[in-house]
């Protein structure tokens, strides 16, 4: 049995009732009535395999409690929406919420209160599983609670989503942001252009650690997505109140795209830019390429064709469509886009890669969903209904709040993952500035800059993976957690300002949730420091020295 205290995220409060445990045993049930959705099927195959209980279905209590020997989960429609009260007492247990996510994320903290072993696929042999008598009442801080992997730098096979969709609803997350294409890969499947797949997901061979590194992998690397496994991937997620906001990267990062459609690129200045021949290969070295799409009808066509398909397997509201780092010498170096600038009226690049993230914003709304972009999207005018994802600091989303515009907090300088954890030797592969897990427990995605109406803005926060040096999944567990962990608690729970967080307070609860970790089989940064195969010797990375830019 854990310990009151130990949840990750904390609750709003938790008042223990006495020094007594409710004991759950073979007869113990599990019942749900109406308007608490799948909880009671995860919670039941959940637990039914990691204790080795029957748990099976059991008849109501009576008003404001659970049966006897019973775990309950009850709808309350006094709770607002994602929230939830967990009541231990009298040998019985009950969740109240104020919907299906919040009876979700009650049971995910009844979970916890069981101890490390209920996070196990299959049971230990124990005979008692014991819950505290406790009143727990919890809700959300933010409705954006999200996560940002990146599978085109390195392909993740679907059974790694899934995987990681699981690692997400264990910590009350509820956004994943699929990044599915780049320069180095495309990885989801469109019928319409099959070579986008065919071509546009396998790179020759693969830098090995930063762009800098003389290193190589000398094989082939990639893969995609069917559309089956991403309608899998989505109903994964939906069983566990997660949103699947899927990221197609326009007008740059999109050389793989180019290279399986040379059409699509500025073929009027693009010869002349490749070494010993005139087509693009995808791009098997990191950073920036200067290979954009061209601001041509054929490109915006092909591209509606694209999000056809995307909206069939995406339900969600949002569409992200990148829009950052967007190199602009081709536009500048091409008659086409030059002629394009003149014909539109528009006074340069900026306002061209402004025109063209307004297009699809204006077809996305006209097909019922929202445009989202990264903060670049806001140079040369923002989109009228687009959203803006602030990852190069806080500036950006300020400047988005304050025009009026949706908010996801993301900086780069304290939720980037794949920035290095210490300044010690052995950090593997050291990217970025020093992000210790401390760090990221006192960032706050709310600048203090911004007026309460400014802040309601401010849909959230997220954390991103990105995985140019992160070759499997064991590297993404090693960069992720704990400080996934620590990140999770910033997005849902009522924490006070940073100076004023108990960060002592966190690690003491760490302490029992690294044994959550363990049962789950997450490879996770031990405190103190990378194990011996967790180490990359030798492999150079891009570390930056100091204080990142508080901005």
């Amino acid at each position: 049995m854990t310990s009151l205290t130990d949840l990750i995220p904390a609750p709003l409060s938790v008042n223990a009732y006495r020094e007594r445990v409710f004991t759950l045993d073979e007869d113990t049930t599990l019942t749900a009535g109406p308007g608490v959705g799948s909880a009671e099927r995860w919670l039941r195959t959940t637990l039914q395999a990691a204790t080795g209980l029957p748990l099976g279905q059991g008849e109501p209590g009576p008003p404001g409690r659970a049966a006897l020997n019973s775990i309950e989960l009850r709808h309350d429609h006094t709770l607002p929406p994602g929230s939830y009260r967990i009541t231990v007492l009298d040998d019985r247990a009950l969740i109240k919420s104020g919907d299906p996510a919040g009876a979700f994320h009650g049971a995910q903290t009844l979970r916890q209160l069981l101890g490390p072993d209920a996070f196990r696929r299959a049971h230990l042999g124990r005979t008692e599983w014991e819950l505290p008598e406790v009143e727990i009442a919890d809700a959300p801080r933010f409705p954006w609670r999200g996560l940002m992997l990146d599978v085109a730098r390195h392909f993740m096979p679907k059974d790694v989503v899934l995987r990681y969709l699981d690692l997400m609803a264990a910590h009350k997350l509820n956004v994943l942001h699929f990044h599915l294409t780049d320069d180095q890969g495309w990885r989801v499947e469109i019928k319409k252009y099959p070579r986008l797949t065919e071509v546009g997901s396998w790179r020759a061979r693969t830098k090995f650690g930063h762009r800098a590194s003389p290193l190589w992998e000398e094989k082939p690397h990639g893969g995609y997505y069917t559309q089956d496994d991403i309608r899998e991937i989505v109903a994964y997620a939906a069983e566990r109140h997660i949103t699947v906001v899927p990221e197609i990267d326009v007008p740059g990062h999109s050389q793989a795209a180019i290279a399986a459609y040379p059409e699509l690129g500025n073929t009027d200045v693009i010869a002349a830019s490749i070494e010993g021949g005139t087509s693009l290969t995808v791009w098997d070295t990191w950073g920036i390429s200067p290979n954009v799409l061209a601001p041509t009808d054929n490109t915006l066509r092909f591209y509606e064709g694209v999000f056809e398909e995307l909206l069939d397997l995406f339900p969600s509201e949002f569409v992200h469509v990148g829009g950052d780092e967007c190199l602009k010498d081709q536009w500048r170096q091409s008659p086409t886009a030059q002629a394009r600038i003149k014909e539109l009226g528009l006074a340069d690049e900026d306002e061209l890669q402004a025109w063209f993230i307004g297009h699809f914003d204006n077809w996305l709304s006209a097909r019922g969903r929202r445009l989202i972009g990264w903060d670049e999207i806001l140079e040369g005018g923002l989109a009228k209904g687009a959203a803006v994802s602030s990852w190069r600091g806080y500036e950006g989303g300020i400047a988005a709040a304050r025009a009026g515009h949706d908010v996801v907090m993301c900086p780069e300088q304290y939720v980037y993952l794949d920035h290095r954890q210490d300044a010690g030797a052995d950090e593997p592969v050291p990217i970025g500035y020093v992000r210790t897990l401390e760090d990221v427990y006192r960032f706050e995605p709310v600048p203090a800059a911004l007026t309460s109406q400014e802040a309601r803005h401010v849909l959230g926060t997220q954390a991103n993976v990105w995985t140019e040096v992160m070759e499997d999944h064991a590297r993404v567990d090693y960069q992720a957690f704990p400080r996934l962990t620590a990140f999770a608690e910033v997005a849902w729970s009522a924490l006070p300002a940073p100076g004023e967080r108990d960060f002592a307070d966190f690690e003491r609860r760490m302490t029992a949730h690294y044994a959550r970790l363990d049962a789950l089989g997450v490879a996770y940064r031990p405190p103190t420091g990378p194990r011996p195969w967790q180490r990359r010797p030798g492999v150079l990375g891009r570390p930056l020295e100091g204080p990142p830019p508080n901005r």
